[in-house]
């Protein structure tokens, strides 16, 4: 007779005393419970082929349960975690913020059950793969100082009906910020939405946000609901906000100060509930001085401030970014690489990143494809000679980097367009292609 496996395929871990509703919810959800004492914690089983997620239950508090659990997500950190906590939240204390820094999402009691069950199919799926990501501040994925700063200022900012202006380079993940921010504030079970401010035409970008009436222009054949509307009661991102044209802008600041919109066509306000973060990779202050951005504006998004660190900042991350990508790249696709070998890692750490998180997963992705072994080689990423500036390089070096700089900067400031950036530095289209290719710099990753 075949054995019989310990955990059924979907099973939560409830550390906790789960309601009768709440197990019919999930067993409804094809998943099944099984409830563990918190002096279990340390004992439980994990296999590989199961789909396994562990739900801490803290509504009777965390005094008690407070040890067990840490040992908890000693034994188990590679499990993906989530929380309940009572509707009054917990006291804050260093080792209770740690415990919920370690779930991929916190919910209050009472528990919002259709959330949950979506929020543990993402996992089963596949959409965050695994403990360290999410919707979360956990999505944010990495040790390091910086990082552990960002993730306390997001916890911070979550819950307070404020503005909140992520900033930071291209690629440092300013929408999954933003995501957090949503995913553990009052307003996680109401939409998201998110628009770039460049990406839609000037022309468009009024109805876009803000909706239009029948007939306000050609084309305009039916009413259309703005961002704005679409997502009321929930949150809107506005990436690359200083892109935004100054009549928008006008507009926008409406939204802030009265909370209500105009549709295109229109001269009747309309009340909107909208939480608005905005995301920006350029100097919003240089903008302001030099009359591209609204000095009022600036002030109504700059009440809560969340820079995200560059890449090159964070240290050991860079690798544990790396093994996460891979082992996330695996599990969807079939592929021979395992891991990174001495000669990738070393590499990994030194390279300058000027596209950041965006560009190592695009690397990493390539690398897991085109490896004919089991560890990925910095050939296979392509970083046969990172670029890294030290104070020891010789003055031909230094050149190398200065050069690269300036062309990194001329790119971001014509928003990668290459024939703006080649009229900024005053060279063909044909040069800043073969200086991409010079400072191995692959464009689709740096946008």
């Amino acid at each position: 007779m075949a054995a019989v496996p310990e955990f059924p395929a979907r099973c939560v871990i409830w550390f906790g005393r789960p309601l009768a509703n709440e197990r019919a919810a999930l067993a409804a959800a094809g998943w099944q419970v099984r409830g563990v004492a918190p002096e279990q914690c340390a004992s439980i089983g994990m296999r590989g082929s199961d789909q396994i997620v562990g739900l801490l239950d803290l509504r009777d508090g965390v005094s008690a349960q407070l040890a067990p659990l840490q040992q908890l997500l000693v034994e188990h950190r590679h499990m993906s975690l989530l929380a309940i906590v009572p509707s009054t939240g917990l006291p804050p204390s260093p080792a209770v913020d740690a415990l919920l820094e370690a779930c991929v999402a916190t919910y209050r009691a009472p528990v919002d059950m259709p959330h949950l069950v979506l929020r543990l199919q993402e996992l089963a799926d596949g959409d965050g793969d695994g403990a360290r990501s999410g919707p979360g501040p956990q999505a944010l994925i990495g040790d390091s100082a910086v990082l552990q700063v960002t993730r306390a200022a997001l916890r911070k900012f979550a819950p307070v009906e404020l503005p909140v202006l992520i900033t930071g380079e291209t690629g440092t993940g300013k929408e999954l910020a933003a995501q957090a921010l949503h995913a553990l504030s009052p307003r996680h079970a109401h939409p998201f939405m998110a628009v770039n401010c460049g990406a839609i035409p000037a022309a468009l970008v009024q109805s876009e946000l803000f909706g239009h009436e029948r007939g306000a222009f050609t084309g305009a054949a039916a009413r259309r609901l703005g961002l704005f509307e679409t997502a009321n009661g929930g949150t809107v991102l506005l990436d690359e906000i200083g892109d935004l044209p100054l009549d928008a802008q006008t507009s926008l600041l409406r939204v802030l100060q009265e909370g209500t919109v105009e549709r295109v066509g229109s001269n009747r306000p309309l009340a909107v509930d909208v939480r608005v973060l905005a995301a920006t990779h350029v100097d919003l202050e240089t903008a302001v001085e030099q009359g591209r951005f609204r000095r009022d504006l600036f002030y109504r998004l700059n009440v809560l401030r969340l820079p995200l660190p560059p890449l090159r900042e964070r240290g050991s991350d860079i690798v544990l970014l790396a093994r996460h990508f891979l082992d996330s790249f695996r599990h969807r696709h079939a592929t021979r690489a395992r891991g990174f070998s001495a000669d990738a890692l070393r590499a990994l750490e030194r390279f300058h990143w000027p596209g950041n998180v965006r560009e190592l997963l695009n690397r990493v992705q390539r690398a897991a494809i085109v490896a004919e072994t089991e560890l990925i080689s910095a050939t296979d990423l392509e970083l046969g000679q990172p670029l890294l500036p030290t104070a020891h390089r010789g003055l031909h070096d230094a050149r190398q980097v200065a050069e690269r700089e300036t062309l990194l900067h001329a790119l971001r400031q014509s928003d990668f367009n290459i024939s703006a950036c080649a009229r900024t530095m005053q060279v063909s289209r044909v040069t800043i292609y073969r200086l991409c290719r010079k400072h191995q710099l692959a464009l689709p990753e740096l946008r």
